[in-house]
């Protein structure tokens, strides 16, 4: 079997490539990093090593890759002939690998395919792979689309893993936390009948979606931003200040709160949950850079992202979220000269005010929320 995967960063090599492989599929690569999709192209495998004392290696084989920059028709054809499509590009890139996907669609079609495909978005983004769908829609004549409705899925999916920044020598090895976990809506699949280890399917991905989100992402971002205001530099040394780790454990309770409440988690399970990902955060062998995770601000204040959504949804059930809204104001005050949007919000700070900025970037009109969030930016 073979797979089509868009995104050959670590991410893409050291967590969904390693499950591929795993699986018994030979993936094609596609990506516009020459010097990763040469070296793919020339060698054929890489090494995957987990972050642990043991730091054991995985050997994948069976790889190739493909600059769709350079070779766009390959692509087509890749997707044309694959038994599975994924992505790992981040959610701002999809848009762009669409009208490739809907090519790659549209020759199964008139090579009348008789396999049903399923494309798995596995972005840190909530309905992925439907959003994608959108994009290569687009691009889709309604007879195409009446194909896709009978051959072709694009089930969403809830991923996790930590992939920190890394510098190697050699441009394919990566180092990856040893835990992950990938989630799959099995309601929204065409071809059922390809079901992967270690990928979880089931009928309603919105609880996994948010709580990952809610847990993972809300507790890592967190770290970050209060790391950053005391002046650390990596999470493995902001998390061992006291201060921060009881600014994260107090996130993943009101968090929690939310998840419980509105999902009807066990209590006790999402505690384990809770306490696996601090220790994860905590693991020694994983040094990732505070300016990684707390990059993209603008786009972590957002109405449905990490912080807003889940103060909203605490707001409205009358639960606590200081601990979030404390957060929040540091992200307001958070400066890292290279990165585009912490640049681009302290000009907005600058050229309006406060309170203007906190409408615009979290789209809010909820009155109390936009003057606790004030209050909290202005401290």
């Amino acid at each position: 079997m073979k797979a089509t995967h868009f995104g050959a960063g670590n991410i893409g090599r050291g967590f969904i490539g390693e499950i591929l492989a795993k699986n018994g599929f030979s993936i094609e690569f596609v990506d516009i990093n020459e010097t990763i999709i040469d070296a793919l192209m020339s060698r054929k495998g890489y090494t995957i090593e987990l972050a642990e004392e043991s730091k054991r290696q995985i050997q994948v084989a069976n790889v190739t890759g493909i600059n769709n920059q350079k070779n766009p028709e390959a692509v087509i054809d890749s997707v044309a002939t694959s038994q599975i499509v994924t992505t790992a590009i981040g959610p701002n890139i999809l848009p762009f690998i669409a009208e490739l996907i809907a090519k790659g669609i549209q020759k199964r079609k008139a090579n009348q395919v008789p396999e049903k495909l399923d494309v798995i978005a596995c972005e840190n983004m909530i309905g992925g792979s439907q959003f994608l769908f959108e994009k290569v829609k687009a691009y889709l004549t309604q007879e195409d689309l009446d194909y896709v409705n009978q051959y072709v899925g694009f089930p969403n999916a809830a991923v996790d893993r930590i992939v920190p920044i890394q510098h190697h020598e050699d441009p394919l090895f990566v180092s990856v936390e040893p835990f992950s976990e990938w989630v799959v809506d099995k309601t929204q699949m065409k071809n059922p009948e390809i079901v992967l280890s270690d990928v979880e399917y089931v009928d309603d991905l919105e609880p996994y979606i948010e709580r990952k989100l809610f847990s993972v992402n809300t507790g890592h971002a967190s770290v970050a931003y209060t790391g950053a205001s005391l002046g650390y530099q990596t999470i493995d040394e902001a998390i061992a200040d006291e201060k921060v780790l009881t600014t994260l454990e107090n996130v993943l309770k009101e968090t929690g709160s939310l998840l419980i409440a509105k999902w009807q988690f066990d209590p006790q399970v999402h505690q384990a949950y809770a306490q696996k990902i601090v220790a994860r955060f905590k693991n020694p062998y994983i040094s990732d850079a505070i300016t990684r995770v707390a990059r993209t601000p603008i786009r972590k204040l957002g109405y449905d992202e990490r912080f807003i959504r889940p103060i909203r949804e605490l707001h409205d059930r009358n639960l606590s979220y200081q601990q979030l809204l404390t957060v929040v104001g540091l992200i307001f005050n958070y400066r890292d000269e290279k990165d585009e949007q912490s640049v681009e919000l302290q000009k907005m700070l600058q050229n309006e005010s406060l309170e203007a900025v906190v409408r615009k970037v979290t789209q809010l009109t909820d009155e109390t929320l936009i003057a606790e969030i004030v209050a909290a930016a202005s401290k």
